[in-house]
């Protein structure tokens, strides 16, 4: 697998300015949750018809990100279409504690309902993981290939399974190193301290590195750079941004370790509580909002690039491939036997 070496001058190509297409695929799999999150049993909605129903959202992502105007716009046509029996609520920016702590929330049914997720479900379904395989991704149309075809059903499936139904997916940008610390090359993350999400195959990356991984709930990650805690963390360039990083990292190292994306994924059991068609409201919602923070972000990303130089951070380029030969490497050999199968398949597609 040959890794390119990523430049200004090729920033708005390997960033993927073509647009994903916007196909919603068909969840598979079971849960054993049965609860609902309304303030109705279903069996009293269905026989009502005019019951009404409470959907929050919560997030890590603030009010000026691409995926939290997508939420807003689900709130807007949900509640239209609804006719008022849904009410739809959105907590960003950790107000409802860390990502791990709302997906905990959403599949006991304790208060929250849908949250933007993807690797991180690897604590229920291990093959998820592969959502954060480094250098996986290759291009905008290689995931497209990935999220439309059967693999994509085949990840939602198991994003079922653990409980979670996939409404709709938002891409992200390739994340990079940002650090006080001036990385060159990979010898230059020897001992480095750095936030990554917790997520094993992400730590596992930069331990490959020689970096030491530490797992930090984003909403922390600014004020432990500022006090030296971490030196250096990892996100695409919309977080980089909308989190202010650059006030406190001298550095972007343009290693384009990964590109991935989440799924807007909402428990099973408060979907499937629905009346039909109601859950038709929410999946098409869902897809409005999709294309609504898609476009959003393709608008963001050159911006943000250009702007973040502006605040005054220096850009890095690095050679990507000894970056991939180092992650990849150190990755591969810790993988199950379906998650290689599952990355042979995604590898495939490019």
């Amino acid at each position: 697998m040959r890794i390119h070496k990523i430049s200004r001058r090729n920033f708005m190509q390997i960033t993927g300015i073509s647009a994903l297409a916007m196909g919603l695929a068909a969840c598979g799999g079971s849960s054993s949750s049965t609860a609902a999150s309304s303030t109705a049993s279903p069996a009293a909605s269905a026989a009502a018809g005019n019951a009404s129903y409470k959907i929050t959202i919560a997030h890590q992502q603030d009010e000026t990100d691409s995926m939290h105007l997508g939420a807003v716009e689900f709130q807007k046509y949900v509640q239209e279409k609804s006719n008022g029996q849904i009410e739809v609520e959105i907590f960003p920016n950790g107000q409802l504690g860390p990502e791990v702590d709302i997906i905990q929330s959403i599949l006991s049914q304790g208060g929250c309902d849908i949250t933007f997720t993807g690797e991180t479900m690897q604590t229920y379904e291990p093959d998820l993981g592969m959502i954060g395989m480094p250098y996986l991704i290759q291009s905008d149309e290689h995931m497209d290939k990935v999220l439309n075809g059967e693999v994509g059903q085949e990840l939602e499936g198991l994003m079922e399974a653990a409980g979670m139904k996939c409404l709709a997916y938002y891409t992200r940008g390739p994340r990079y190193i940002t650090s006080n610390r001036k990385i060159t090359c990979v010898a230059d993350c020897n001992n480095l301290v750095i936030r990554t999400p917790a997520a094993a195959m992400t730590v596992s990356a930069f331990e490959a590195l020689g970096a030491k991984p530490t797992p930090m709930a984003l909403a922390e990650v600014f004020t432990s750079l500022q006090q030296g805690t971490i030196e250096a963390q990892e996100n695409p360039l919309a977080m980089i941004y909308t989190k202010s990083f650059f006030e406190v990292q001298k550095y972007l190292i343009l290693t384009a370790h990964l590109r991935a994306w989440v799924y807007v994924a909402m428990g099973k059991a408060q979907f499937d509580a629905l009346p039909a068609e109601l859950q038709q409201v929410v999946m098409d919602g869902a897809a409005a909002a999709q294309a609504t923070e898609h476009q959003l972000f393709l608008d963001n990303e050159e911006k943000y690039y250009n702007e973040i130089q502006e605040k005054g951070m220096e850009y890095v380029e690095v050679d990507t491939q000894e970056f991939a030969d180092a992650m990849i490497g150190g990755v591969l050999p810790t993988l199950t036997d379906s998650q290689k199968k599952l990355y042979d398949k995604i590898a495939a597609l490019a």
